[in-house]
């Protein structure tokens, strides 16, 4: 089910941990923003978009983790998008042989058999350092940067107030670092500090959880940095979403693997 969050700006929700798909309305039909997770969930979405009579006419990926490069064929066969190094970093996973099996590593079993992995990953990669989204809409403002994953991108819909957040700024997940940048807590404070400078009644719509309003941009920014900087300083944190009553049971686990990991005392492989 689609739900406007401010005018023009639609969100469905997955069941899987809580993803959000974004819609945008522009003059001739939609953005569709890291669009998941399921077939079913996203046959359901192109028709209430059909129904609202708003086609996707085009696509973009926040960045190249395996829930955000989903496609269905309802959606057509558009232009999608992700900054050059999104769009670097899965098209060398595809060009590896084996590369449904690497992802097939990471889905969740429960959802596995759902996932349609044919159009997954087809994005173009925008010029580097490209600052607005080419389309027929509302300006939207890429702001590029290295948190989380190779090209990460957030966008900003400038004339709404929207900061489509990728998988940062969310309040389910703790910030979920790129282990093998060279410095991967300067990189997510660095991302941190960009969202720092717009203004304080964006709202902000993440990967993963629930839409923030208008006033919890600042909220969401210092307990992200808060978590990064504890995992800086001392590697314990008193962060709700990785303690007793974390809103899902294997977040403590990833934590203690981030830990681990920054520390160098367990290099193993990702939890899950």
């Amino acid at each position: 089910m689609l739900t406007e969050v401010d005018e023009g700006v639609l969100v469905s929700e997955s069941e899987f941990i809580s993803s959000n798909s974004v819609a945008v309305q522009g003059r001739d039909g939609v953005l569709l923003i890291d669009p998941g997770i399921t077939g079913d969930e996203m046959s359901a979405l192109a028709n209430d978009l059909r129904t609202l009579g708003q086609p996707v006419v085009a696509g973009f990926s926040t960045h190249p983790d395996w829930d955000h490069v989903l496609w269905h064929a309802n959606f057509g066969d558009v232009p999608r998008y992700g900054t050059a190094r999104c769009a670097a970093s899965i098209h060398n996973l595809l060009s590896n042989e084996d590369w449904q099996d690497r992802v097939a590593e990471g889905l969740p079993p429960e959802y596995a058999g759902d996932i349609p992995m044919e159009l997954l990953g087809l994005i173009t990669g925008l010029p580097a350092g490209a600052a607005q989204l080419p389309w027929d809409g509302p300006d939207i403002r890429i702001i590029e940067h290295q948190a989380h994953a190779p090209g990460h991108a957030a966008l900003l819909i400038e004339e709404r107030g929207v900061l489509v957040a990728g998988d940062m700024l969310s309040d389910i997940l703790m910030p979920f670092l790129d282990l093998e940048a060279a410095d991967p807590m300067e990189d997510y404070l660095a991302a941190l500090r960009l969202f720092e400078s717009l203004p304080d009644g964006v709202i902000v719509i993440p990967g993963h959880g629930s839409v923030g309003g208008a006033g919890q941009l600042r909220a969401r920014i210092d307990q992200d940095r808060a978590y990064v900087q504890d995992l800086r300083d001392t590697g314990a944190t008193d962060d709700p979403r990785v303690g007793p009553s974390a809103p899902l049971d294997w977040l403590p686990e990833v934590h203690r693997w981030q830990v681990s990991r920054l520390t160098q005392e367990e290099p193993n492989d990702s939890p899950g």
